[in-house]
């Protein structure tokens, strides 16, 4: 008959029998459900973009439709500069700010036209302008400015005043004549970066 000790030493090696087998599919097991799982999870995450994806396939002739339509629409056009290349957009946004200020009684001193930024749509046409005027030629520009069309947007506003301040009395009759005041009205000198926008290609 076994002893006491020997039966337990038998149920030891019994259990380690079975559960090292169990631990170690265990180990083969676990790591497998969770491959599984995640699988699934790119899977359902894979489907839910292939139908959104569809969808936005499936709204392209429409929007393409749309934006044909509003390109053709001439309500539409009056807000852009019409012009085959930005040179000739520029040309006109120039000639525009030079109606501007000469109906708002202003003086244009220079007119630059910058460089467009890359990859915009539609493209933008910009100049920088100077003029000389009083406070009423300003308010009037910028009012006819933001009531343009097409439309017109000022990016820089720098204002300067070209008046010079009176000598004393007491100094050199020949060094206040040399420094008499070149504005005495205070006019201001104001530079503006105005900018619009353009249909590319679009001559007509």
């Amino acid at each position: 008959m076994p002893k006491p000790s020997s039966k337990i030493f038998c149920a030891i090696l019994w259990t380690m029998a079975i559960l090292i087998p169990l631990l170690a599919l265990a180990g083969i097991l676990i790591p497998w459900a969770n491959q599984l799982a995640s699988l699934d999870r790119r899977i359902e995450t894979g489907e839910e973009q292939r139908v959104r994806y569809r969808r936005l396939v499936n709204t392209l002739p429409r929007l393409k439709e749309e934006l044909a339509s509003v390109r053709g629409n001439d309500a539409f056009k009056e807000f852009y500069f019409k012009a085959p290349t930005p040179a000739l957009a520029g040309a006109q946004l120039q000639s525009q700010v030079q109606e501007i200020v000469t109906a708002a009684k202003g003086r244009l001193i220079s007119t630059q036209l910058l460089p467009a930024e890359k990859d915009q749509d539609p493209p933008s046409v910009r100049v920088r302008t100077q003029i000389q005027g009083t406070t009423e030629t300003l308010l009037d520009v910028l009012h006819q400015l933001e009531q343009a069309r097409p439309f017109l947007f000022v990016e820089q506003v720098s204002v300067r005043s070209s008046a010079r301040p009176q000598l004393p009395a007491q100094d050199a009759r020949s060094r206040l004549a040399r420094r008499m005041p070149t504005n005495p009205a205070g006019e201001l000198t104001v530079r503006l970066d105005i900018f619009g926008f353009a249909l590319a290609g679009d001559g007509s």
